[in-house]
């Protein structure tokens, strides 16, 4: 089942983070405001909507998705709190900063260093979750 949510998650973060994505929340969602926070949350919550409806999808199109609601509530939650977490910027720029990589931030890497925090920090071990509890 481990592949089977990990390939849900990551569909729904993708969905989320590129089609799903406001411009208004991508501006924001860093900055120390009240109107950053409101787009950093509203953000990952359209990360937890999008993975709740993909994982409730697998879990009554296949036989392969079991959910139960404690473990897909705690999993629902890691998603958007990880993704909001990793979405302040900060954590990336200091991950860069302290991994020594100043050349690839300077060339676009935050982006990648940011998506690879994202599945390696936040779907992951969602999916583990699911799987090994639900």
């Amino acid at each position: 089942m481990l592949a089977d949510v990990f390939i849900l998650l990551l569909a729904a973060h993708w969905a989320a983070d590129y089609p799903g994505h406001t411009d208004d929340q991508a501006r924001h969602k860093a900055e120390h405001s009240a109107l950053g926070w409101r787009a950093n949350l509203s953000h990952a919550a359209t990360h937890i909507v999008l993975s709740a409806v993909l994982l409730g999808i697998g879990a009554v199109l296949t036989g392969e998705v079991t959910l139960t609601p404690g473990a897909t509530v705690l999993a629902l939650g890691w998603v958007g709190i990880s993704h909001g977490f990793i979405d302040r910027r900060w954590p990336v720029d200091r991950w860069m900063s302290l991994s020594r990589q100043s050349g690839f931030k300077a060339h676009g890497g935050a982006a990648h260093v940011d998506q690879a925090a994202h599945v390696v920090l936040g779907l992951l071990p969602a999916a583990l979750l699911l799987a090994t509890v639900g």
